[in-house]
């Protein structure tokens, strides 16, 4: 008898599923939130010696580990670390690009009154969905558990029902029934001229 496959576990297995299916060899896409590198390195491992990786954080920290996991499977070659704010995606990136990810959120195993916030992450997405190609994919996953958390999933919900459904599609990933404030994940598809 076959295993039944599991789709709704969380949001970051929804994530991930949803990278394996949608990046491929070759992709440019953009990390936005490196934190701990886990997302930059399964996205450099899907897009390829020919793909592209652009990976953000404002710490130290989060670069170092992320450059350590990369240089340990041999990915560094294809991702361009920057210590920067996502809001600044614009000036490091100048191609159109096919995935794009924001792990929102503190740095775990970080200092927790170090985290993103809602009006740069905001700017980020809007930038973001500017460098998008057409059927490409932005993810965000918010943490609505602590208080900026929580501030930052209302303005991005506020943010993203404005956007032009002829352009965009949205959709929210909503774990309605778990406690502790589980994660939200938000996905919008650039639709094609």
């Amino acid at each position: 008898m076959n295993k039944l496959y599991k789709y709704f576990v969380n949001a970051i297995d929804i994530v991930n599923n949803i990278m394996k299916k949608r990046v491929v060899e070759g992709s440019t896409v953009v990390d936005a939130t490196i934190g701990n590198g886990h997302d930059t390195n399964l996205l450099a491992s899907l897009v390829g010696n020919e793909g592209k990786v652009y990976g953000f954080d404002i710490q130290e920290d989060a670069i170092n580990s992320t450059r350590i996991k990369l240089e340990k499977n041999n990915l560094d070659n294809r991702v361009r670390l920057i210590k920067d704010s996502h809001e600044y995606i614009q000036k490091y990136i100048n191609e159109k690009v096919d995935f794009i990810i924001f792990n929102l959120g503190y740095l775990p195993g970080g200092h927790h009154s170090i985290t993103t916030k809602s009006d740069s992450t905001i700017k980020a997405v809007e930038k973001s969905l500017e460098l998008l190609n057409n059927n490409g994919i932005l993810l965000i996953v918010v943490y609505p558990g602590h208080s900026s958390g929580k501030i930052e999933k209302e303005k991005i919900d506020d943010y993203l029902k404005l956007l032009n459904q002829k352009e965009f599609t949205v959709l929210k990933f909503d774990f309605i029934n778990q406690i502790n404030h589980p994660p939200i994940l938000y996905g919008i598809e650039k639709k094609s001229n």
